[in-house]
């Protein structure tokens, strides 16, 4: 597990019709404040403010092929025009087991990236390809 130390970033909330609404300045446009929302946004914050991966290399909740069904992935880094890692996030009370793992790679399965991530926010696990099989790592990705 690695820890991950989120930067504070003043981010632009709003409330409308008894709901909370997000910022996102990637996507330049409004979302609904969900709590996987919550550890998206800073997990992005810490991928651009932090790690200084550039914006414009990160892709954030794109739709994919995984065999026939249609599904969305949270985050993806681009490295030389290639998916280089993916990020799947999740709520703060879910916890990063198997069941997240399998998502992850059932995304690297159509994006073969180098590196995968899952994190609730608290716990943040990375994963890298070497020799067809995944090593967990102890440090952060630089970029």
């Amino acid at each position: 597990m690695i820890n991950v130390a989120y930067p504070k970033f003043d981010f632009k909330i709003r409330e409308e019709n008894n709901k909370e609404f997000i910022y996102d300045e990637l996507r330049r446009k409004w979302l609904v404040l969900t709590p996987e929302e919550w550890v998206r946004q800073n997990f992005v914050r810490y991928l651009v403010d932090v790690k200084k991966y550039p914006a414009s290399l990160i892709a954030i909740e794109k739709e994919i092929n995984v065999g026939e069904l249609k599904k969305r992935f949270d985050i993806v880094v681009y490295k030389n025009d290639v998916p280089w890692m993916i990020v799947e996030c999740k709520q703060m009370n879910i916890k990063m087991d198997e069941s997240v793992l399998q998502q992850v790679l059932s995304y690297h399965s159509q994006l073969q990236a180098s590196f995968l991530v899952i994190t609730n926010g608290n716990s943040t696990h990375i994963l890298e390809k070497k020799e067809n099989q995944f090593i967990e790592v102890d440090e952060f990705v630089e970029w």
